[in-house]
């Protein structure tokens, strides 16, 4: 027990400091020798007359070293950063083609990693993630992307920045995520003459990975000719899980088998085994090996290494991690005839794991990964008595199930109500049938195996769309707060104690049914919500666009939707995810101020997820956007309405300006003022200085307002000395991306507000943005302000 306590203190202590605003100091960092000499200390002389002493200081060291461990390997991966000033600059570089390519429609991305910088004086981390793009020349694009291959040296002319995310309540974090993959710096491939490839190949083992990795998926792509579902089997073969579209992740994700649909720590113990038992029968067949080497042990070494080959092949992912080190550990206990407790296997693994990578506790496969084998082992290990196969695998598909929620719910506020039917089908399909057809096609002669293996995934896919298209698959909720959690954990470990499963919910150990009773709080406990006359305001960090969440005691509005992307947009990537936190499914309306993108590219998303009662824009009726909303209105001055105490009234335009065909989008846009006994807002999106001048002419007296979004995200073209001084803002937001091309927010409309008197908030800086109007006043604040870790950026 002091061993498996010690490694859950040093992963607690690794845990720790991933919630820290700040790194312990260089010099404190050395106290890791220190410890780790007293934990071995500690640990020889728990024999003494001092061995309760020395076990709880040794626990307490395990704990610290854990801490300071994470503390020095953030310290050295963050000392290889890109200069501020190297920022933007055009640097030539020298390096290798470290990951597989991804292509797009204008673009392939990959990951670098550089041997040599030959722009004097600059320096550039030793890995980067870059993209190049499709070349415009006088307006005509070249309608070909380089060929790129893992493993391949080139030269090429790069422009950088650092890594930086949207910071958001409940948002993904990429700087975190960047850290973690050793990503010190993004950026793209400038148009030079003398890019070119400096060597075809370069021989090193894990670029020999990648390389094969890519030529696994070219094969594939060919024999399959465009299947539907060839990204599917790519990913099984190579774990490469971009290589699956996003509708089909999303079936995944509803029916909760997106866990079989990547190499997982079934699929490799299920590789483990085929050749454990394999060479087993063939070793004993031969008198000759025997005498070398008993069956037991060969056969443990391959299925060993065949493990180590598919998790290595699958890029090492946090469930191939942990399967892998749990089969280490299980190996050398076999080959040396020792018994193991399951627990210990599991904590040894779990330690393993966090000392290669402390940044995994960030992840959601860490939690979930770790978290389905205690559970399997808590339902499996010490029970007395032997069970049918079916009712051991029905019991044991259950308990994941349950056992899973408050996890699910904390991490993606949604839970697969169809998964344990989903599940019933597909384990046994994609595992025993499927994955074993696709990497006997990895070898050259089987290759005719791969259509069989895309046949039987296309029946399990119509099985899955079926469950997908039910009227309610999947449960989805607020964010449940911590405290809830730990209680649901502890009620389900109660549920699952021996006699707690099938019908026998409340037999066994005696009050089971606190187990069910813990649970309820994750449901029934709401998020706050504002009081009578109160406002609680969120301009969420969706980059170089514009996303408002206004909050009122029983109403909400988003007043526009951030820009879209590539491959996804701000609706779904921040605004949902966001609003579901929340508790927030409906939105009584939903302003979109003009048509271009960076305001409307996430609504569709919102407008095909949410209950949108009620649609506002300038958008014309033929608009995509006005075409999904169930009702909808053009925005026109003098509209109002109160909520809860609180007025809203659109300002601008006008209704003559729809009857003009030549009218600008930006010109157009609608502007929002919201008032409360404690203060206001003004919302302006896009305008420029002539319709500023119409909307102090049209709304004398009505401008004035504590804080104030800036027109047209602080461009040359807006905020006017006339209006800023009419508008007057105790508080003015400038929402921004990081290093934008426009230049936003300029200079000198920087300094017009800090003129005036203006606090000034940014995106790109603070973050999502919180404002409070509440009775006693009104409050201000930011994400990353309220939430800083030592990763962030520091402005």
């Amino acid at each position: 027990m002091p061993i498996r306590l010690g490694i859950l203190l040093f992963v607690t202590g690794v845990s720790l400091l991933q919630w820290q605003a700040e790194l312990p100091g260089t010099y404190e960092a050395l106290v890791l020798p220190l410890l780790l000499t007293a934990c071995v200390f500690c640990w020889r002389n728990q024999k003494t007359i001092l061995q309760t002493v020395s076990r709880i200081l040794f626990l307490l060291l395990l704990f610290g070293a854990g801490y300071f461990w994470a503390a020095a390997m953030a310290h050295w991966r963050l000392a290889d950063t890109l200069p501020k000033a190297w920022e933007g600059q055009d640097i030539q570089v020298v390096g290798v083609i470290s990951s597989l390519p991804q292509y797009s429609s204008n673009s392939v991305r990959f990951q670098f990693e550089v041997e040599q910088v030959r722009t004097p004086d600059a320096h550039v981390p030793q890995r980067v993630s870059l993209a190049w793009y499709l070349e415009r020349k006088q307006n005509e694009i070249r309608h070909s992307l380089p060929v790129l291959h893992a493993g391949e040296r080139w030269q090429i002319t790069v422009r950088l920045k650092r890594p930086h995310s949207h910071a958001n309540p409940h948002g993904f974090d990429y700087e975190a995520w960047a850290l973690e993959r050793n990503i010190r710096a993004v950026g793209y491939v400038r148009s030079a003459s003398d890019n070119s490839l400096l060597a075809a190949r370069v021989n090193k083992p894990a670029y020999w990975v990648e390389a094969w990795r890519q030529q696994i998926q070219q094969r594939f792509d060919a024999v399959l000719d465009g299947q539907r579902y060839a990204g599917i089997l790519m990913t099984l073969a190579t774990g490469d899980q971009r290589a699956i579209p996003t509708d089909q992740w999303q079936v995944f994700t509803r029916t909760g088998t997106n866990h079989l649909m990547a190499i997982s720590g079934l699929h490799i113990t299920l590789v483990a085994s085929m050749v454990y038992f394999l060479v087993s029968r063939l070793w004993r067949q031969s008198a000759r090996l025997l005498s070398y080497l008993p069956a037991h042990r060969a056969a443990v070494a391959a299925g060993l290494i065949a493990a180590c080959i598919y998790a290595v092949l699958s890029g090492f992912a946090i469930p191939a991690q942990r399967a892998f080190f749990m089969l280490a550990v299980m190996a050398a206990v076999i080959w040396y005839g020792r018994m193991a407790a399951p627990a210990m296997v599991l904590a040894w693994a779990l330690l393993l794991v966090v000392v290669i990578d402390p940044w995994a506790v960030l992840s959601a496969g860490f939690w979930l990964s770790f978290g389905a084998i205690g559970i399997i082992m808590l339902v499996t290990a010490g029970r007395i008595g032997s069970t049918h196969w079916f009712v051991s695998w029905v019991r044991v598909q259950w308990a994941i199930t349950l056992g899973l929620v408050p996890l699910l719910l904390a991490l993606f506020q949604q839970v697969s109500i169809v998964s344990p039917v989903a599940n019933a089908v597909a384990i046994p399909l994609v595992s025993l049938c499927v994955v074993p057809l696709t990497l006997l096609s990895l070898l050259p002669p089987f290759e005719f195996m791969l259509p069989l293996a895309h046949g039987i995934l296309s029946i399990v896919m119509v099985f899955l769309q079926g469950l997908n298209e039910l009227s309610q698959p999947v449960w989805q909720q607020h964010v449940p707060p911590m405290w809830t959690i730990a209680v649901a954990v502890l009620g389900i470990i109660w549920l699952l104690l021996p006699g707690s499963l099938g019908l026998h919910f409340f037999t066994g150990f005696p009050g089971r049914w606190l187990g069910v009773v813990a649970l309820l709080p994750l449901f029934l406990v709401l998020p706050p919500r504002p009081s009578e006359g109160a406002l609680w305001l969120t301009v969420l960090d969706v980059g170089q666009g514009l996303a408002v969440v206004a909050q009122t005691q029983h109403h909400t509005l988003l007043f526009d939707s951030g820009p879209a992307y590539a491959v996804s947009d701000s609706g779904d990537r921040t605004v949902i995810p966001f609003l579901r936190a929340q508790g927030i499914g409906i939105l009584d309306r939903m302003i979109i101020s003009h048509a271009d993108s960076d305001h409307s590219g996430g609504a569709l998303s919102v407008l095909n997820t949410l209950d949108v009662k009620m649609l506002y824009s300038s958008m014309d009726t033929n608009h995509p956007v006005s075409q999904a909303a169930s009702d909808s209105a053009l925005c026109v001055r003098g509209e109002f309405w109160n909520w809860d105490g609180v007025a809203f009234e659109i300002l601008y335009p006008d209704h003559d300006i729809y009857t003009d065909p030549a009218r600008k989008t930006n010109e157009s846009s609608c502007v929002l003022k919201i008032t409360t006994a404690t203060g206001s807002i003004l919302i302006p999106a896009d305008i420029g200085r002539a319709a500023e001048q119409k909307l102090i002419d049209a709304n004398d007296g009505k401008l004035p307002s504590t804080v104030l979004i800036a027109p047209h995200h602080g461009s040359l073209t807006s905020s006017s000395v006339a209006f800023v001084n009419q508008v007057n803002p105790a508080v003015t937001i400038f929402t921004v991306g990081y290093r934008n091309r426009f230049g936003h927010p300029r200079d000198d409309i920087l300094e017009r507000y800090r003129a005036q008197g203006s606090m000034q908030l940014r995106s790109d800086r603070h973050g999502a943005i919180l404002i409070r109007f509440e009775q006693k006043g009104f409050f201000v604040g930011s994400w990353r302000q309220l939430r800083p870790r030592y990763w962030q950026q520091k402005f």
